[in-house]
């Protein structure tokens, strides 16, 4: 499964219940992050997140609430460098590991 992004508006009257709404989201199955995007919308991103049961959850314990957005998240994916060792190469003598056992392996220095 991808990763998805869902956005929540929740209509709140005070902060306990902004809260309430916050702890709910960020309960469910599958929940990686949930943050509170001004005051009245909650995003939650993770994997396998129902939304459906996430919106009937905050509408039965908290007040009215509407699905905004539900969507993909993209992910960055890191640049990855190759790092090379500055002049110098390490070389095993095979025969000499295999034939050898009871010496360890010898590692020579170019």
């Amino acid at each position: 499964m991808a990763k998805q992004k869902i956005v929540v508006r929740v209509t709140v009257n005070n902060d306990k219940k902004s809260r309430k709404a916050f702890v709910i989201a960020a309960s469910l199955d599958g929940v990686e992050s949930a943050s509170l995007v001004g005051s009245d919308q909650i995003a939650v991103t993770g994997e396998g997140i129902d939304s459906v049961r996430l919106t009937t959850l905050l509408r039965k314990r908290v007040g009215y609430t509407e699905l905004v957005t539900v969507g993909n998240v993209e992910e960055k994916k890191p640049e990855v460098k190759e790092s090379k060792p500055a002049g110098v190469t390490w070389q095993i003598n095979p025969y000499e590991y295999y034939y050898n056992s009871y010496r360890m392996p010898s590692y020579y220095v170019y």
